[in-house]
């Protein structure tokens, strides 16, 4: 309790007393650099609450023109700043007020827990400014994101596959309502809420003779539920175990029924194996598509591809090997999957599909400043089809009947080929996919099933999609300044043609094309609104139809 209250006084002297802006002239005389870069940025600061100094909260502070800018939790681009510092969790004194004159010390360590680093901030001092300028700096500048990436990602997952739902980047933090920690395990609680208003616009005659009425299905839904947890199991290396649940239309696969009924979809163990190796145990995502791996909520289009919802599966029950080599730049990733734990399946092992999956992922460009990327992957999965199977899809609007839909049949085995490519360019991604399934089915004349789906996404307040060597997919778009910082939030316009043509041989399920359209609009990272439009053109049943639809999102995050 002394040391707590000596914590407090100490906090207040430090940021209310009037010489303090003079004291830090005083005790760093470091002269300032005569180039003065005009915009500064500090990443990975901890910021400690003078009203509740339990609690702390790591972020980044962006300084220009000598004034406070902005402080966030979420990754602050490098391109935003002149110059940027690793500030290696260093402990914030100051007085930090947006617009004004940045004068503030950075202590390299926690005064909580040591309170003479205040009485000697000469020698624990590591960062100090005083009206903007840098007064002192023992700070290493942050060239370029590799070594960033690397130091998130020991606090990110092990596994190949995400967690479900985006996992705060300060999900440690002890203080966090919605965190708990004990010896043997931690974690923390997630929740998401996506609610859906649907307008169907225009339907061809020949549409309604294929698909029916499509004003039967417009209105508001739940369009997600999800809700799990995430944490560590505390070993000397530990072990990251994820638990989620979701209403069953959450997330959509070939393999997956339409009802809402509640279902587990992440049941996993994350095991590290080697510095850069992992083993994952459970019920997750296949290693097949950075589509399909990337969480639903972070594309930039409200549902996947159809030619991804068609071909390929939701989650399955299967064990993940993943490493890198190559100084990260060939991420790989190999599995083998039979779903006979999962509900509504055949109770045998030997009477379930088993499913083979690898992928393999290359950089084989990136420049100096780390803005332009250059994304290469390959996938195969071999299915021996023990179990029957179909093709069937909706337009990529939830609120809909399946477009592409064929009769049950049955296959001696399935063979999926796939490839990917990606560019981005600061806040220009662009992406496709090509998917095509070999059907080994004599009685359909061993039909041949191919899609692709190209999107184009461009950030219109100017954020970069990070992306994940170790894994080989982007993540989603970070926001600069959110709406409670006085800002805007993150803006993203996309558009994407895919096209699935699934009448091959005797299989007569559709061949559909869509051209879609995009706006989100993330006010904060648990508040996103975001709008839909697609044009559909069905060939199916010797007829040609036409069908367009809006949908709007507003999603709930609880992080």
């Amino acid at each position: 309790m002394r040391h707590l209250v000596t914590l407090i006084a100490a906090l207040y002297l430090l940021t209310a007393m009037p010489g303090y802006a003079q004291q830090l002239k005083d005790t760093f005389r470091e002269p300032v650099p005569a180039n003065k870069p005009r915009s500064i940025l500090l990443r990975n600061v901890v910021l400690i609450d003078p009203a509740r100094p339990a609690e702390t909260l790591r972020v980044n502070i962006l300084v220009k023109n000598d004034r406070l800018d902005l402080i966030s939790e979420d990754l602050i681009p490098l391109n935003e700043a002149e110059i940027a510092y690793d500030g290696r969790d260093g402990v914030v004194l100051g007085q930090l007020n947006l617009g004004e004159p940045a004068s503030f010390l950075l202590l390299d360590g926690d005064p909580r827990e040591d309170v003479g680093i205040l009485l000697d901030t000469r020698v624990h001092g590591i960062f100090a400014m005083r009206e903007g300028k840098i007064v002192r700096n023992r700070l290493l500048t942050i060239i370029d994101e590799t070594a960033e990436e690397r130091r998130r990602s020991e606090l990110g997952w092990l596994a190949y596959s995400p967690p479900p739902l985006a996992v705060p980047l300060d999900y440690q933090d002890t203080g966090k309502l919605n965190r708990f920690e004990t010896a043997p395990v931690s974690g923390i609680f997630t929740g998401g809420l996506g609610l859906d208003r649907m307008y169907w616009l225009d339907q061809s005659a020949d549409s309604r003779q294929q698909v029916g009425d499509l004003k039967g299905f417009e209105g508001g839904e739940i369009r997600a539920l999800r809700m799990g947890a995430f944490g560590t199991i505390n070993f000397n290396r530990p072990w990251v175990w994820a638990l989620y649940g979701a209403t069953h239309s959450y997330d959509k696969g070939f393999d997956d029924k339409d009802d809402d009924t509640f279902s587990w979809t992440d049941v996993r163990l994350d095991i590290p194996i080697a510095e850069k190796a992992s083993l994952s145990i459970g019920k997750q995502k296949e290693p097949i598509s950075m589509e399909r791996l990337m969480s639903l909520v972070h594309l930039p289009m409200q549902e996947r591809s159809s030619v991804a919802d068609a071909l390929l599966p939701s989650r399955n029950v299967g064990v993940v090997i993943s490493s890198t080599i190559l100084n990260d730049r060939v991420a790989l990733a190999g599995g083998a999957f039979n779903n006979w734990l999962d509900r509504d399946q055949p109770n045998s092992f030997s009477d379930n599909t088993i499913n083979y999956v690898g992928r393999a992922t290359w950089v084989p460009f990136e420049d100096d400043s780390r803005s332009s990327l250059l994304h290469l992957g390959l996938a195969y999965r071999y299915s021996d089809a023990k179990e029957s199977t179909r093709v069937s899809t909706e337009p990529e609007f939830n609120q809909s009947p399946d477009f592409i839909s064929s009769a049950v049949f049955n296959a001696e085995e399935l063979n999926t080929y796939r490839a990917e490519t990606s560019w981005r360019s600061g806040r220009l991604w662009l992406h496709g996919e090509y998917t095509r399934t070999n059907v080994d089915a004599e009685a359909l004349r061993d039909p041949t099933v191919k899609g692709y789906s190209v999107t184009a996404s461009w950030s219109l307040s100017g954020e970069m999609r990070p992306y994940k060597k170790r894994v080989g997919v982007f993540q989603r778009l970070p926001i600069a300044r959110t709406v409670n910082q006085n800002g805007w939030g993150a803006w993203e316009v996309a558009a994407r043609y895919s096209t699935l043509d699934a009448n091959d041989g005797l299989l007569e399920a559709g061949d559909m094309d869509i051209w879609s359209a995009g706006l989100n609009w993330w006010l904060s990272p648990y508040l996103n609104l975001n709008f839909n439009y697609r044009y559909i053109t069905l060939d199916r049943n010797g007829l040609e139809s036409s069908s367009q639809g809006i949908n709007s999102r507003l999603l709930l995050m609880l992080e």
